[in-house]
C-alpha cells in the first residue's frame, strides 16, 4: 500500500464527509473518484495528504511514498520566473547538482591537483547522468508543448499568464517530478481537446499510481481501472472504468433495495411473532429472544437517489427559416493572429453543431461573430425569424443583482411554471431553499449555472452556448445533454467536455488553416474519420516510400479519401494479394477458435455461479445472518465482475477469429 484510509470518520464542521471508510491506494492503481457535487470530493484529498486530519481512524501513507497533488489552491503561487524555470523546479536535485558542479569546476580550475576535489566533482557528474540530469530541459519543453504552450511562451515570466495556463504549467512541473501518488483535482478544467488527449497519452504510461477527481466520462474511461464512488458519507470501490462503475452501480442499488425490502419483510414477519406471543407465558422468553435478535440486527438502509431529475419541455414560439445565420468571406485577426480568413459557413434549421479545437484557436471569437457581438470584416447575415440567445461568461454581468434565483428565470419570459422552473434550477444545482438565494451573494460559478438556466429555457429558436458544461457536476451534464436532446431549435457550442460533445452534436465545425471546417456526423464518426485519415496518411507514406508493396492509388481514389464521407481503403485491402494460405496460419487458427471455445464455456461457469448467489440472494432468511449474507454478496460481486471481464474477452477473441478467417 501506498497510501490509504483505516476505518476514517471526518466531519466538515457539523457534516459528515465521510464515516468509518477504508481505502487503501496500491502500486499500479488508476482511480477516479467520483460524487455528485458538494459531498466533499476535494475534501477527501485533502485529508489523504494531511491537510485535514480525521476525528477517528488513521491515514496510512509508506514511508518513502511521495505525493503530488494538484488543486485549485495552487493558483495563489506566483513569480517573475520563466515558466521553463518553474517546471525546471521539479528537478530539483538536479538543478543543486548542476550548481555543485559549476562550483566545483571554478574551483577545479585554480586548483587542478586536489584528489579530493576532483573525486567530488566526478562523484556529481556521475549522479547526473544516473538521474538523466541532461535531459531536463528536454523533458519539460516536451511535457509544456504537450499541454499546449508554443516555443515562444516557453520563455515567458509565469505572472504574465492566466489562471488556466498557470495551472497548466503547474500540471507539467507536478508531472516531471514523477511522485508516486498523482492526485489531481479536476485536471481537465483548464484544458484544450488537444491537450486533454496528450494528457491521457501520457498519464496512460505513467509508473505510478493516479487519483483523478473529474467530471469527464470520456478522460475516466480511458484514465482509471478503479472507481471509488462517495455516496452517503460511504466510499464504494469498483474494479472497472466508468462505464463498469456505472452498470455495477444500477446493481449495487438494486440489490441494496431488495435486500432493505426483504429485511423489512423479515422485521415484520418477526414483530408480528413478538406481538403475538409476547404476553403467553409459554412464548415469553421466546419472544424475549427474537427482540434481543431485532435488536442487534444491522439496519440495511433505503437506496435515497441523491440527484435531480428533468422534466421540462422546450417548446419555441416562432419557426425560424431554413437558414439560421450565413457567414460570407469572414475575416478576423487580432494583431499578427489570423483566426479566419474569408471564411463561409452556414447554419441550417437542425443543426446542432460543438466546434472544437485547440485554446487559442479562436473558437469563443468566432461563436461572437456569429452572435454579432465581435467585429470581423465579411458578411454575416440572420435568417428569417431567428430569435438567439448567446450564453458566455460575460453574461454573468446582465443578471439582476437584486433578484432572487426563481425571480431572475421568471424574468426571461418563458411562461414556465413555478414548479417547473424549480425542476430546472434543481438540474443546475439549485434545490429547495437555493432559489430564494439573491444572485448578489451568489459566487461565480453559481452565477455562471443561473445564466446557463436562463438562457435554455428562454423562447429563443437558436442558442449560443460557449462553455456550457463548466460548473457542472456529471449528472447535471448528463441532464443539459437531455435538455439540449428535448429543445427543438438550433445550437451552436464550445465544449472541451466530449461526453456531452458526443450526446448533443449532429455536425463539428474546427478552424483549420484560418478556414471553416464542417463534418456533418457525430462527435464518434468525427473521431473516427479522423483515425481513418490518419492511418490514410501513413499508408501513402510508405506507398509513396516503397512503391512496389502497394498498389499505387488513382487521383480519384485519393480525392475520395480526403472527404470525411468516403471510404478509406485498409492496409489489407491495399497490398496486392495472391500469396497461398499456409498451414502454419491454420493451426494458429485453429488455436485461436479453441480458445473462444474455452472463453464461452468459462462465461456459462459463470453464468452459473452468478445465478445460484442470486437464488441465494433472493430467500428472506439470509439477512438475518450478517455474515452469510456479506459473503455471499462478495460471492455474486466478484462473480459479476467477472462476467464482465468475459465478456469482454470474449469480444476481442471473436473479432480475432473473425479477422483470421476473412484472411484465410
Amino acid at each position: 500500500m501506498l497510501i490509504g484510509f483505516q476505518n476514517v470518520t471526518f466531519e466538515f464542521g457539523a457534516r459528515v464527509i465521510v464515516d468509518d471508510a477504508t481505502w487503501h491506494i496500491q502500486p499500479g492503481d488508476r482511480i477516479g473518484l467520483v460524487g455528485y457535487n458538494g459531498t466533499g470530493k476535494s475534501t477527501l484529498l485533502k485529508v489523504l495528504v494531511g491537510e485535514y486530519q480525521p476525528s477517528k481512524g488513521s491515514v496510512e501513507k509508506g514511508r518513502d511514498t511521495t505525493i503530488g497533488y494538484l488543486h485549485q489552491d495552487l493558483l495563489s503561487f506566483d513569480t517573475n520566473e520563466s515558466i521553463t524555470e518553474v517546471a525546471l523546479s521539479a528537478f530539483e536535485r538536479v538543478r543543486q547538482l548542476e550548481k555543485e558542479i559549476e562550483t566545483l569546476g571554478n574551483e577545479l580550475e585554480k586548483n587542478s591537483e586536489d584528489e579530493a576535489l576532483l573525486i567530488k566533482y566526478t562523484d556529481c557528474l556521475h549522479e547526473l547522468d544516473v538521474l538523466d540530469g541532461y535531459n531536463i530541459h528536454h523533458k519539460a519543453e516536451e511535457v509544456l508543448h504537450g499541454l499546449g504552450f508554443s516555443n515562444e511562451d516557453l520563455i515567458r515570466p509565469y505572472k504574465e499568464f492566466s489562471g488556466g495556463w498557470r495551472m497548466r504549467v503547474l500540471l507539467a512541473k507536478m508531472i516531471l517530478q514523477q511522485p508516486d501518488v498523482l492526485l489531481m483535482d479536476e485536471p481537465t478544467n483548464h484544458l484544450d481537446l488537444p491537450s486533454i488527449e496528450w494528457l491521457e497519452k501520457y498519464l496512460i504510461h505513467y509508473k505510478g499510481s493516479v487519483v483523478i477527481v473529474s467530471h469527464d466520462k470520456f478522460f475516466l474511461n480511458r484514465m482509471v481501472n478503479k472507481i471509488v464512488e462517495l455516496y452517503q458519507q460511504q466510499l464504494h470501490i469498483y474494479s472497472g472504468d466508468f462505464d463498469f462503475y456505472e452498470q455495477e452501480k444500477l446493481i449495487r442499488i438494486e440489490m441494496q433495495q431488495k435486500a432493505f425490502e426483504n429485511q423489512q419483510d423479515y422485521i415484520r414477519q418477526q414483530e408480528r411473532f413478538i406481538e403475538r406471543f409476547k404476553a403467553k407465558a409459554s412464548k415469553a422468553a421466546q419472544a424475549q429472544s427474537v427482540q434481543k435478535r431485532l435488536d442487534k440486527l444491522d439496519k440495511i438502509e433505503d437506496v435515497q437517489l441523491e440527484r435531480p431529475d428533468l422534466r421540462i419541455n422546450f417548446q419555441l414560439d416562432k419557426v425560424p427559416g431554413k437558414v439560421l445565420v450565413t457567414l460570407k468571406d469572414i475575416s478576423k485577426q487580432f494583431g499578427q493572429n489570423h483566426i479566419v480568413t474569408n471564411a463561409g459557413a452556414e447554419i441550417e434549421r437542425g443543426d446542432k453543431i460543438a466546434l472544437i479545437g485547440a485554446n487559442g484557436k479562436g473558437k469563443s471569437t468566432l461563436l461572437r461573430i456569429v452572435a454579432g457581438t465581435e467585429q470581423y470584416s465579411g458578411d454575416r447575415a440572420w435568417g428569417h425569424n431567428v430569435e438567439q440567445s448567446f450564453y458566455a461568461q460575460h453574461q454573468l454581468e446582465a443578471l439582476g443583482m437584486s433578484h432572487t434565483i426563481l425571480e431572475e428565470l421568471q424574468h426571461c419570459g418563458s411562461k414556465k411554471t413555478d414548479p417547473e422552473l424549480r425542476g430546472l434550477l434543481g438540474a443546475f444545482l439549485f434545490g429547495g431553499e437555493d432559489v430564494d438565494k439573491k444572485i448578489k451573494v451568489l459566487s461565480g460559478g453559481e452565477k455562471a449555472r443561473v445564466a446557463l438556466a436562463k438562457t435554455i429555457v428562454s423562447k429563443a429558436n437558436f442558442l449560443i452556448l460557449d462553455e456550457p458544461t463548466n460548473h457542472l457536476d456529471m449528472h447535471s451534464v448528463e441532464l443539459l445533454a437531455e435538455a439540449l436532446n428535448k429543445y427543438e431549435g438550433s445550437y451552436i457550442l464550445v465544449s472541451h467536455d466530449r461526453y456531452f460533445i458526443s450526446k448533443t452534436a449532429n455536425k463539428i465545425w474546427e478552424i483549420v488553416d484560418q478556414q471553416i471546417k464542417e463534418f456533418k456526423g457525430t462527435y464518434q464518426e468525427w473521431v473516427e474519420w479522423n483515425e481513418r485519415m490518419e492511418k490514410q496518411k501513413k499508408l501513402d507514406n510508405v506507398a509513396g516510400s516503397n512503391p512496389t508493396n502497394l498498389d499505387t492509388k488513382s487521383s480519384n481514389q485519393k480525392k475520395a479519401a480526403a472527404t470525411p464521407t468516403a471510404p478509406v481503403k485498409t492496409a489489407v485491402e491495399n497490398i496486392v494479394p495472391g500469396k497461398p494460405i499456409n498451414k502454419e496460419a491454420q493451426k494458429e487458427l485453429q488455436k485461436q477458435q479453441r480458445k473462444l471455445a474455452n472463453i464461452e464455456e468459462s462465461i456459462g461457469k459463470a453464468q452459473e455461479e452468478k445465478k445460484s448467489c442470486e437464488a441465494e440472494l433472493g430467500n428472506p432468511d439470509i439477512y438475518s445472518n450478517k455474515e452469510h449474507f456479506n459473503k455471499i454478496e462478495q460471492a455474486y460481486k466478484v462473480a459479476q465482475q467477472k462476467l464482465a471481464e468475459l465478456n469482454k474477452e470474449y469480444e476481442a477473441q471473436f473479432e480475432l477469429v473473425m479477422e483470421m478467417e476473412a484472411g484465410m
